[in-house]
């Protein structure tokens, strides 16, 4: 019987480990969709989504990833960066059989399932390394670009903004200016109403003591 490792080398031409976890204390039912979710995925993004995964068994599913990559790199010398999830399964393992009493002396069974997971990460090939390097490369380029893009628009939009500053700086002046003419003309109008009603009243005065002396 020829082993799983053997058959993937033989048909993908990868270096594949693995790492397998038996007698996991969770039905086999439970774990297949998260195993789903990081299959044909990079240990980084496998890790992500285990990480954030809301059910129970991603933890030991998470550990059985790790003890996978760390196989690769201590026994085969392949960095993490460069594997990926290329299987995982779950395969059913014994059940515990418990009992649990009810009405009328009665008792029902349960079963308490167990699984064996299984966890085998490969090496991505050298053309898939490229098109990754490529990728990481083109981004830090657009990352470059936009930020010296950024980096340009801010002393326009600094001297947009010091233009404005002095723009209303010079309005208010022009306001205060106009509303300090329109106090001294309000005043001075003022003043002279004041002085020809003292005149007007001096001059009723001199009327009147004119008409006693006669």
């Amino acid at each position: 019987m020829v082993s799983l490792d053997a058959s993937l080398s033989k048909i993908e031409n990868r270096e594949s480990t693995r790492s397998v976890v038996r007698y996991a204390r969770v039905s086999a039912h439970k774990a297949r969709p998260v195993l789903n979710q990081i299959r044909n995925k990079s240990v980084g993004r496998a890790d992500e989504i285990l990480a954030f995964s809301e059910r129970s068994v991603s933890d030991v599913i998470s550990g059985c990833l790790q003890s996978a990559v760390a196989n690769a790199r201590n026994n085969d010398g392949i960095p993490q960066e460069e594997l990926f999830v290329s299987e995982c399964f779950a395969d059913e393992g014994p059940t515990l059989k418990r009992f649990r009493p009810r009405a009328r002396g009665r008792a029902t069974s349960i079963f308490k399932r167990t699984c064996h997971l299984t966890v085998i990460v490969s090496r991505y090939s050298e053309d898939e390394l490229e098109a990754f390097q490529t990728r990481a490369e083109l981004r830090d380029e657009r990352k470059n670009l936009e930020s010296e893009m950024d980096s340009t628009e801010e002393p326009e939009s600094k001297n947009k903004k010091a233009r404005s500053s002095k723009e209303d700086v010079v309005e208010e002046d022009v306001v205060e200016e106009d509303v300090v003419e329109e106090d001294v003309v309000e005043e001075d109008v003022v003043e002279e109403e004041s002085v020809e009603e003292d005149l007007d009243s001096d001059e009723e005065n001199d009327e009147q003591n004119e008409k006693e002396a006669n």
